[in-house]
């Protein structure tokens, strides 16, 4: 760490060296008024709001007439004397060393060295360019808040303080990356989340910084970091970009991460149910909410079980009805290949449909994707490479794939999918059985932050089987008094 020097001189040589070649670093050395001691300024231009620069510190210093030696007094209390006659901001602190400096004008302040001082002041100026508060285009709902974060950490935090206006709402700030040195931070009610998971959470963002990565574009790299289990094609974080859904998770007693650049907040612990819940869940009446989470459910098992069945019914037909048997084998009859490799070389066809889709702009995306999936389906009908049986079960696949409100719950389904379906081609029905078993074996040992994964359908008793009020079905809020498993045990009780 490089102490600042009361010489002026070469305090601005070391920070000109510092940022040289870097042509978006403004600095300027003028004289205050009074005695004319030298000031320099230095910033990182579109970083920094110029009206704040120019209107609350560059003019007050030029402009203050009463600057003299003696009323300075000490230089070393610089900082106390500017704060109170020159600065028109309360958001400055003092800085004691140039690397301090150095991250304040790279983050968007403004660092200010005084001649004869062995302090320096930053001054915060954050102006940079950003979206501001959008609408939630991967989260939509028909009900509730609209908003979603944006890449502006101090917007975010702002959007769950204006939603959570308790003292006991904690945000506690930190740098991650190396040479990104990423703004990042933890929030969570004081007197709500267990203890034990913020020590868990606090341990594993220690291991991430004691790692010094290069940088973190992005909170999916914090979320990958702290999984529990990183074989486990099932996220055990969960992501999202509503602000109202990253409030509700914090009066849950969770653990909400905020990581600067990225529009997606990253939320700890979970466990398997809290990826088919939705926002609107709890701003409708519960009888349509309860059904419509069942029907995601359904969807989510549809989405998975589905080819893998159809595969062990070609292959073992003594537990299908004769009549939907022979309608089977009368759609087959002219198609080339197994059922196994008919279903992989739809499917695989309708992912890449769907890959393809994302990466075209919003309204041909949409048309792209349902023109191509009736051509190639009808084109290999008509062709015999893959029965009509097949074309109608990928895309019952893909629209319950849809129904399932997580992205990254869906993705894991996807991956699981084809496992089974393996299962299914190798072994017949028994492989399906078996398949699924060995899914339901992995989600009943996984677990996220000390949270069973598949809680309440196990270990229901640690919360008395509460828990079950908000889970496959969504009872009446007077039946929902007390906070689920993620809350401190004296902190479960939210309605009196």
């Amino acid at each position: 760490m490089k102490p600042i020097s009361p010489d002026l001189s070469a305090n601005a040589g070391y920070l000109e060296n510092l940022f040289a070649g870097c042509g978006d670093i403004v600095s300027r050395t003028f004289t205050l008024a009074g005695d004319g001691a030298r000031v320099y300024v230095v910033y990182a231009d579109m970083l920094v709001s110029r009206q704040v620069v120019d209107e609350q510190l560059v003019r007050p210093l030029l402009l203050n007439k009463n600057l003299s030696a003696a009323e300075r007094g000490d230089y070393l209390n610089i900082f106390d004397f500017l704060a109170a006659t020159s600065v028109v901001t309360a958001d400055m602190k003092p800085a004691g060393t140039l690397e301090e400096i150095e991250d304040a004008v790279l983050a968007g302040d403004c660092g200010v060295l005084i001649d004869g001082c062995e302090r320096g002041i930053v001054v915060s100026a954050k102006g940079f360019p950003n979206r501001g508060v959008g609408k939630s285009e991967n989260e939509p709902v028909i009900y509730g808040s609209k908003e979603a974060f944006c890449e502006v950490i101090r917007v975010n935090t702002t959007l769950i303080r204006r939603r959570i206006r308790d003292p006991r709402l904690k945000i506690k700030q930190l740098q991650i990356g190396a040479r990104s040195k990423t703004d990042a931070a933890v929030i969570y009610l004081s007197d709500v989340a267990r203890p034990e998971i913020l020590s868990e959470v606090t341990r594993r963002l220690d291991k991430i910084l004691g790692a010094r990565p290069d940088a973190v574009p992005d909170s999916g790299f914090i979320a990958q970091l702290m999984e529990d289990s990183w074989k486990s094609p099932f996220p055990q974080v969960q992501a999202t970009e509503r602000p109202d859904k990253a409030a509700a998770a914090i009066l849950e007693g969770r653990v909400v991460i905020v990581v600067d650049n990225s529009p997606q907040v990253v939320v700890a612990p979970v466990t398997l149910s809290c990826f088919f819940q939705s926002s609107e869940d709890y701003y409708e009446r519960f009888h349509i909410m309860s059904f419509l989470r069942l029907l995601r459910h359904a969807a989510a098992v549809l989405a998975v079980c589905l080819p893998a069945f159809y595969i062990s019914a070609v292959y073992n037909p003594s537990g299908v009805s004769s009549l939907l048997l022979f309608k089977m084998a009368a759609a087959r009859a002219h198609v080339p290949m197994p059922a196994l490799a008919e279903m992989f070389f739809m499917d695989l066809a309708f992912e890449l449909i769907r890959e393809a889709c994302v990466r075209l702009p919003g309204a041909a995306g949409g048309t792209i994707g349902i023109v191509g999936g009736i051509i190639v389906g009808q084109a290999a009908v008509e062709a015999g490479l893959v029965s009509p049986v097949t074309v109608i079960i990928v895309a019952l696949v893909g629209i319950a794939s849809f129904a399932v409100p997580q992205t990254s719950l869906v993705s894991a389904l996807r991956l699981v999918k084809y496992v089974l379906m393996a299962f299914a081609g190798v072994l017949g029905l028994a492989g399906f059985y078996l398949g699924c078993a060995a899914v339901l074996a992995h989600l009943a040992a996984l677990s996220s932050f000390g949270v069973p994964y598949f809680f309440p359908a196990v270990s229901a008793d640690l919360s008395d089987g509460n828990d079950a009020a908000d889970s496959v079905f969504r009872l009446p809020f007077f039946m929902m008094k007390r906070r689920p498993i993620f809350a401190a045990p004296m902190a479960r009780r939210r309605m009196r």
